[in-house]
């Protein structure tokens, strides 16, 4: 790992951590932090090997997580997408001191597949894999695909997220390689018993990537938690559904 971390911050207010998803960066933010700067102290950042943060480096998820804790704020509320949410739910657990609240977006504590589990098929993630070698910019764009899939305003959204990715410098390719290892084995599914902060799940009725039907699931399994459900959206409701995103999240953090 590295020292050299880039962090930015907006607003003022309670303090609030956004952490982005497999492939992409903290361009996806873009239209999320000028919203919630307006309420909140926004903290974010690109993950190790990301972005202006390409220089640093992890080779796990305890290394994510270390990595963020060391500037991140004192006490504060931790949103992650998608592979964000396992890394801001990690932190939760480590240094529950730290993390006052928790909000996964379009995420899940155990991505992959299995035979008590719906999540992505093991295929896909190994197909992803290969491609990464292969050609970079086409695994992200079919990536980026998935993420959108089902979704009313699908072209919009990958155009949007596509703009975002492509707007600052790619990715390293051992960040990406770290990132799909993590979705294929990581199960935090037993370790969220020890979860002692109040949690919000927020889902894309349409998504293809986390499966709507573990919604329930980790519901019975967790009653503490709380959820919602976008009804149109998919992967990335903060895109596509701007404004209901803005409104659970206020609605949350009250």
């Amino acid at each position: 790992m590295t020292s050299q971390f880039n962090w930015h911050c907006e607003g003022q207010g309670p303090d609030l951590v956004l952490i982005h998803g497999w492939g992409m960066n903290t361009g996806v933010w873009q239209d999320v932090i000028p919203r919630l700067s307006q309420h909140y102290c926004v903290h974010w950042c690109d993950l190790p090997g990301y972005g202006d943060n390409g220089n640093a480096s992890a080779t796990s998820l305890n290394d994510i997580v270390e990595l963020l804790l060391v500037q991140a704020p004192e006490k504060a509320v931790w949103l992650g997408w998608s592979l964000g949410g396992v890394i801001a739910t990690q932190a939760a657990l480590v240094a529950p001191q730290r993390v006052t609240q928790l909000i996964t977006v379009a995420s899940s504590p155990c991505f992959r597949s299995q035979t008590d589990w719906m999540g992505i098929q093991p295929r896909v993630l190994a197909n992803f894999q290969l491609q990464l070698v292969t050609d970079f910019a086409l695994t992200i764009e079919r990536f980026l695909v998935l993420q959108a899939l089902g979704s009313q305003t699908a072209k919009e959204d990958i155009r949007q997220l596509k703009a975002a990715v492509l707007s600052r410098p790619q990715p390293q390719l051992a960040a990406l390689t770290l990132g799909l290892e993590l979705l294929e084995t990581v199960d935090l599914r037993q370790s969220l018993t020890a979860l002692s902060q109040p949690w919000l799940r927020l889902y894309g009725r349409l998504d293809a990537l986390v499966p709507i039907k573990t919604e329930p699931l980790l519901g019975a399994l967790y009653p503490q938690s709380q959820s919602y459900i976008f009804a149109n959206a998919s992967h990335a409701p903060f895109i596509s559904h701007l404004d209901e995103f803005i409104t659970v999240i206020k609605n949350f953090m009250t």
